[in-house]
């Protein structure tokens, strides 16, 4: 029930986010785009992990500790000095006891926290403010086994968050950022504190002015009001491109090459069919759009050969690379759109709930005659974001996207 409460509310807000009457400017933000924000921060996070926290009998005298850390958060204003957040804190890299025992074994602890706070401001100077948060945190720790020994176990709970920072304000648009967050420690889950000290931004939206969104609206730049999508991906040709974007590909001595921006998962689709339709719901004057979606994807998985359906409601950012007089090219990129998926776990692999994310990104070109039709290289991904700690996720293959537009 909780996990479930959790998600639809993510739903919820993803709802709100991109919703947007008929008659409204596409160049103009909803009302509550309008008063959003994004938050992007990095720093040192520190987790005191120890001998302590393993059963007796199994120690390591070593353990080896990746500091940096990033923090991603979505926030509303509800008043001028009070807002609400969504979000995740996690480390670049897992904590690892090296060499347990003295017999070789060396094991990592995974640990993310999504959060949902509130934020307060306190004025201290004409662009400098403190401010205050406090919330609660969905806490997913990944433990480990040994020769199927339960030495660190795996957890899921829920915990206070607070923190304070310090953020002086650019222009409307930008803030710069010194933060602290802090998640206490649980005696009851085995787990230590959480802590990050961070530097980051927020990017405020901002409305336009009629004048300025009706030239918007009446130039010359193509942005389809809709668009039908019909796609095919298949094993065949391999995971590469999943693997490449996220920096797991084998090249040579590299082990992992790559640009960590997407996700791979443990569970392979055999081949996958994907019915897609997108609305545009905001445009900027030439280069970047936002779309709302929903699809309805079927993919057979690779070993166990299990028929699975998704089915998927999405936001999808859109940035246009290049426009010529015959074509123009874009990338797209989608995160974190509710999924209900057929199957929880696949091919004997612990995938995760049937309540789940989908997230994309692909390369694609609107061409033709008034720009009717849409080709797109496209790839996927089925997993619950370390929300739970089921979350092998899902990779779906390259896929061949052909469109309509109108």
């Amino acid at each position: 029930m909780k996990k479930n409460a959790l998600l639809f509310l993510v739903f919820l807000i993803s709802l709100q986010l991109f919703s947007q009457k008929e008659n409204e400017s596409k160049t103009k933000l909803t009302n509550f785009l309008s008063k959003s924000y994004y938050s992007i921060n990095f720093g040192g996070v520190f987790y005191p992990f120890s001998n302590d926290n393993l059963i007796d009998g199994y120690k390591t005298e070593t353990f080896s500790r990746n500091w940096f850390s990033g923090r991603l958060l979505l926030g509303h204003k509800l008043t001028d000095d009070v807002s609400v957040q969504f979000g995740t804190l996690r480390p670049a890299s897992w904590f690892k006891y090296d060499n347990v025992n003295n017999i070789g074994y060396e094991r990592s602890v995974w640990i993310n926290a999504w959060s949902l706070s509130l934020k307060k401001d306190f004025k201290l100077h004409n662009n400098t403010s403190f401010y205050a948060e406090a919330g609660i945190s969905n806490v997913t720790r990944f433990g480990f086994s040994i020769n199927d020994i339960e030495i660190y176990n795996d957890a899921h709970y829920a915990s206070l968050l607070y923190g304070f920072g310090v953020q002086h304000k650019l222009s409307d648009k930008w803030r710069l950022s010194l933060n602290g967050t802090f998640l206490p420690k649980s005696a009851k889950q085995n787990q230590p504190s959480i802590s990050q000290v961070s530097l980051g931004f927020e990017y405020h939206l901002q409305q336009l002015d009629d004048k300025k969104a009706t030239e918007f609206a009446n130039n010359k730049y193509f942005f389809p009001d809709n668009i039908l999508q019909v796609s095919y991906g298949t094993s065949a040709i391999g995971f590469g491109m999943n693997r490449f974007f996220g920096m797991s590909l084998k090249v040579g001595s590299f082990e992992s090459f790559g640009i960590p921006v997407f996700w791979v998962g443990e569970v392979k689709a055999n081949h996958a069919i994907s019915v897609t339709y997108q609305k545009l719901v905001f445009r900027t004057e030439k280069i970047f759009s936002l779309d709302w979606g929903t699809s309805v994807t079927y993919f057979q998985s690779e070993f166990g050969k299990e028929n699975v359906f998704a089915f998927s409601v999405f936001p999808v950012m859109r940035f246009y690379l290049l426009r010529k007089k015959d074509f123009d090219f874009y990338t797209n990129y989608s995160l974190i759109g509710p999924t209900y998926i057929t199957k929880s776990d696949i091919d004997g692999i612990e995938s995760g709930p049937k309540i789940t994310y989908q997230d994309t990104m692909g390369f694609g070109v609107f061409f033709g005659k008034e720009r009717k039709y849409n080709f797109e290289l496209r790839i996927m991904h089925y997993s619950n974001g370390n929300i739970f700690t089921r979350n092998a996720g899902v990779a779906v293959p390259l896929q061949l996207t052909l469109g309509k537009t109108f």
